[in-house]
């Protein structure tokens, strides 16, 4: 049994692989899967910004911490996806969660009177930050991570959170922190 393939001359049999590579480079392909990589690059991301902002507060004042924390929101969170689910470390009620820009700006560098109690958690002199992932689960288009962030201030002293981050990829492929839960270590009684 010959088939039509058999049949075919070798110039015939390029000539149509080369139509059918040329067919397949035109096609668009959209791949939103998330590397390891990425997340990791998007917590070092995280923790750069967060001493920048310190940085910024010490050279510029807070309002140039302001203007910082404004590019970082902007760029790490999804706030232009909708609403974030931005639980702070030092944040009480009725204000302990900050689905807005507007609330996660206010606790990065205070300044706002509509959430009074915030004086600028990223204006605490943070010096140096490390994260220490417990673990990573990505499924597709979405990352969570949950793990601990040690933040050094300018006399040595660490704190260290438990954090647990959410990251998504917006329409340009860029990571987005849709999830950000932060707390004290339990220091039992």
């Amino acid at each position: 049994m010959h088939t039509s393939f058999h049949r075919c001359r070798p110039t015939a049999l390029i000539a149509t692989l080369a139509l059918s590579g040329a067919a397949h480079a035109n096609v668009s392909v959209v791949n939103q899967a998330i590397a390891e990589s990425e997340v990791i690059a998007a917590q070092q991301a995280w923790c750069q910004a967060l001493t920048g902002i310190s940085a910024a507060n010490d050279s510029g004042g807070q309002p140039a911490a302001k203007a910082l924390a404004e590019k970082v929101i902007d760029s790490a969170y999804g706030y232009q996806m909708g609403a974030v689910l931005f639980k702070p470390t030092l944040t009480t009620a009725p204000q302990t969660f900050r689905t807005t820009r507007a609330g996660a700006l206010a606790y990065f560098v205070g300044g706002d009177p509509a959430f009074p109690k915030d004086s600028g958690f990223a204006l605490k002199g943070w010096t140096r930050c490390e994260v220490a992932n417990a673990g990573i689960f990505i499924a597709g288009d979405s990352a969570t991570t949950m793990g601990k962030v040690h933040l050094t201030n300018k006399k040595g002293q660490v704190t260290t959170v438990d954090k647990t981050w959410k990251f998504v990829k917006d329409d340009t492929g860029r990571l987005r922190i849709v999830v950000h839960h932060s707390s004290l270590e339990y220091a039992g009684t």
